[in-house]
């Protein structure tokens, strides 16, 4: 039996030249599943995504999925793609398993958590207070640097990721300290700075963007401290959900979300195309 796509629309090309396309999977001409097949929404047309790969249940377990995706790469080929991404949700581990096998690597996931009604108190010793305007600008352009220097260390092309870096910052904080629905915090102990945090405040939840302890101070708690406020700022503004993002590889990090009660809701993967 041949497990093909067959697309079931014209190739789409928006304005700004990204490319969109839906198919069917199919096993000698019968329909068995779907995949859509875009170029990235941020990375622009060097970077293929797919958006959805669905084989019915009566078809899985036989290669399908796998012959899909490895087609759907030629087609990204075609494109002139140079990498292709794809977001797992957690609960879909077939698929991450198919993708794992493809080739694809673990980069960051999602993890969010869902608050009681009672703000956690920080540590004695500990205070919160808004970021000045005078630390802000070198805070900003180190957040920058840090955030670039993550991306290209999988996989993304330097001018990529500093391009990221620069339109994701001034996208979220276009107006520095003001930028409403955005908390800026330093995190003190004993009157020391010891950490920064960036909480958004989005309409049904929180989202931690940064937390980030002083090398000077890391180990002595102030992670776990920073993500308590970050709780205590979501509970006060009414949200029940806080939601982080954190790169492969960063295990204390990982280990610190874990421990606070964070679950992973998705993964994105990637993968060159040579």
């Amino acid at each position: 039996m041949t497990t093909t796509l067959r697309p079931t629309e014209p190739l789409q090309r928006a304005a700004d030249g990204a490319l969109s396309r839906h198919f069917n999977v199919c096993v000698n001409s019968r329909p068995v599943g779907a995949i859509h097949l875009t170029t990235h929404p941020v990375f622009g047309p060097a970077v293929a995504q797919i958006r959805d790969l669905r084989i019915a249940e009566p078809d899985r377990g036989r290669g399908r999925g796998t012959v899909a995706a490895l087609a759907a790469e030629e087609v990204a080929r075609g494109w002139g793609c140079a990498r292709i991404e794809v977001s797992v949700p957690a609960k879909a581990q077939e698929l991450l398993r198919l993708v794992t096998a493809l080739g694809y690597v673990h980069r960051n996931r999602g993890m969010e958590k869902h608050l009681g009604t009672t703000a956690p108190a920080l540590p004695e010793g500990s205070r919160a207070r808004p970021m000045t305007e005078a630390e802000f600008g070198p805070w900003n352009q180190q957040g920058m640097a840090d955030y670039a220097r993550e991306w290209i260390s999988r996989g993304v092309p330097e001018d990529e990721a500093w391009a990221k870096a620069r339109r994701d910052h001034a996208n979220a904080l276009p107006h520095g300290t003001d930028t409403p629905g955005v908390l800026l915090s330093v995190l003190e102990h004993e009157g020391t700075p010891v950490g920064t945090l960036w909480l958004a405040l989005d309409t049904d939840r929180a989202y931690v963007y940064d937390v980030e302890t002083d090398a000077r101070f890391r180990g002595r708690g102030h992670g776990r401290s920073l993500m308590l406020l970050a709780e205590s700022q979501a509970a006060a503004a009414g949200k029940r959900i806080v939601g982080l993002n954190v790169f492969a590889g960063n295990t204390p990090a990982e280990r610190l979300y874990e421990s606070l009660g964070y679950r992973t809701v998705g993964y994105v993967m990637y993968k060159p195309l040579l």
